[in-house]
């Protein structure tokens, strides 16, 4: 199921020749409308931006970068993470910035907001108070080598690959897009999904990426199940907090402050903000449509499981011959 791993070395790459590779890579449209190619075994959504991110970025030893596949929490982790971090800076709750700012405000995309060009104008985030809050959908091979080599630290979630695709269908039917694509055709996509053809896929090449090197070195990869926050939020956010260095004290705990965070975050509290509600943060999507129901297992209402198995036989394969299953999810 794996796809073929270009190995173009393109540290020193000029922008006048980001078209001369585009044709040498695999490509094909996206919801049939945005070009992916693919590009260091993964399908690549944003190109130039990527190449940039890899290019320029020098992360610091205080930085905390949140990675997933979309869909997959990253909404829900962006501001449990900033929470989390800045509960004493937003001591008072109703005055908390996610009354105000979509949480993609808060912890900005690398490859989707940072960075946009491989030459000239580059953000400045040296003046981010630290510790610096980022997130990326890049897998961890091809991250560039300041977060690897720095003490930087990694919290990465994973989703069951049912309901990740589920909320990316979704999501999906919401963004600009051909509208050639109906509702009618998800198991095609889901075909297509479990073959790894989608943005930032494959499904199975991403999670062992981010789950090898979290056992090699667990306290640079933190690896979270969104099925665990799910079943017991206040342990998974305990041990987010411990991971990034800013531990619950037993006062924090026994005034209920984890609890309270979790209410704060919550993604039913989340979509009845009036920022999260209209408007749009990103170009091709609205607010809206960033959050739907969170729930695990809702796959089930929309994918017929006798039909599904043999499609989901080798990306299971694969992850049991790494050695990886899932601790909170079964089938």
């Amino acid at each position: 199921m794996s796809t073929s791993t270009n190995t173009n070395s393109l540290e020193d790459i000029e922008e006048d020749k980001l078209e001369q590779l585009q044709l040498t890579l695999p490509n094909k449209l996206w919801l049939g409308k945005y070009p992916t190619y693919l590009y260091q075994g993964f399908w690549c959504l944003v190109l130039e931006p990527t190449i940039s991110f890899q290019t320029h970025f020098q992360a610091q030893d205080s930085d905390i970068i949140l990675a997933s596949l979309p869909k997959s929490g990253t909404t829900w982790l962006k501001f449990l993470i900033f929470s989390v971090i800045n509960r004493n800076k937003f001591p008072d709750f109703s005055k908390h910035p996610l009354h105000t700012q979509n949480p993609h405000e808060l912890v900005l995309q690398f490859e989707l907001k940072l960075y946009s060009k491989i030459k000239g104008s580059q953000p400045d985030l040296t003046k981010l108070p630290s510790p610096r809050l980022f997130a990326t959908h890049i897998p961890y091979p091809s991250l560039p080598d300041s977060i690897k080599t720095s003490k930087c630290k990694i919290v990465y979630v994973c989703r069951n690959p049912l309901d990740t695709f589920i909320s990316l269908w979704h999501f999906n039917l919401k963004c600009e897009r051909d509208e050639t694509i109906t509702p009618d055709m998800i198991m095609k996509y889901f075909e297509n999904f479990c073959k790894g053809g989608f943005a930032f896929g494959p499904y199975e090449d991403y999670i062992l990426g981010y789950w090898d090197e979290h056992t090699r070195n667990p306290d640079k990869v933190l690896f979270l199940e969104y099925e665990g926050l799910k079943a017991d939020p206040s342990a998974q956010v305990m041990r987010l907090a411990e991971f990034m260095g800013c531990p619950f004290s037993e006062e924090e705990q026994k005034a209920s402050l984890v609890e309270e965070i979790i209410k704060l975050c919550s993604l039913d509290s989340l979509k009845e903000k009036d920022v999260n509600k209209s408007g749009k943060f990103y170009d091709f999507v609205e607010n809206y449509a960033l959050f739907r129901k969170g729930e695990v297992g809702d796959w089930i209402n929309y994918l017929n499981p006798s039909m599904i198995k043999e499609l989901l036989h080798d990306l299971h394969e694969k992850l049991k011959k790494s050695g990886f299953s899932f601790k909170y999810y079964n089938e």
